[in-house]
């Protein structure tokens, strides 16, 4: 359940002022049809978690608990700092596939966008700490919903009002914790 539970608050707060959520308000102001779009998202969330969890397990099969420890820890920390610093979307992301309708739109929009993205990357190293990726692509993937399908619904009016700094310092003081945490041996249980 920590695996769940943790893996949705960090891409919440991640994810808030992070180029797909930005990218979700770009699509409701283009297309103005909330239920393809926040479709597309979930569709794109879970195959690209579905993927990042999944080498997540993998690194876990394969690496020895006391290098993954250090990698992981050292990842959380380094999710930390890129949680910092501010996203920009690029309009070609929002160009990409319009001919496949406001779904198909979204659903590659998405995907691509989250390709490298740091909720892709904290899904991998969450998936590797807890050793659950089905609990932390859920997890993962509410938490992408959580910051996304309100920015699809209210669109700028709710961008303007958060403290976007506050939201980021959160969620990099978590991703931090994690690091520090998990170089000190938490998830020792998990054989990391």
């Amino acid at each position: 359940m920590e695996a769940l539970l943790v893996s949705t608050g960090v891409v919440a707060l991640a994810e808030i002022g992070d180029k797909t959520q930005l990218l979700a308000f770009i699509l409701a102001a283009r297309f103005k049809k909330p239920l393809p779009i926040v479709l597309g998202i979930l569709a794109a969330t879970l195959v690209n978690h579905g993927l990042a969890g999944a080498l997540g397990a993998w690194i876990m099969s394969v690496v020895s608990p006391g290098v993954l420890r250090w990698v992981l820890g050292l990842s959380f920390i380094g999710m930390a700092v890129w949680t910092l610093i501010p996203d920009k979307i690029e309009e070609e992301e929002t160009q990409v596939a319009q001919h496949l309708g406001v779904f198909g739109a979204t659903l590659v929009t998405f995907f691509l966008a989250e390709m490298g993205d740091k909720t892709q990357i904290a899904t991998v190293a969450m998936a590797a700490h807890y050793g659950t990726p089905v609990l932390v692509i859920i997890g993962t993937t509410l938490g992408m919903l959580i910051a996304d399908v309100p920015a699809v619904f209210v669109g700028d009016r709710l961008a303007a009002r958060i403290p976007m700094k506050l939201v980021h310092s959160i969620a990099a003081a978590i991703f931090a914790l994690l690091g520090i945490a998990t170089l000190l041996g938490a998830g020792a249980s998990f054989g990391i």
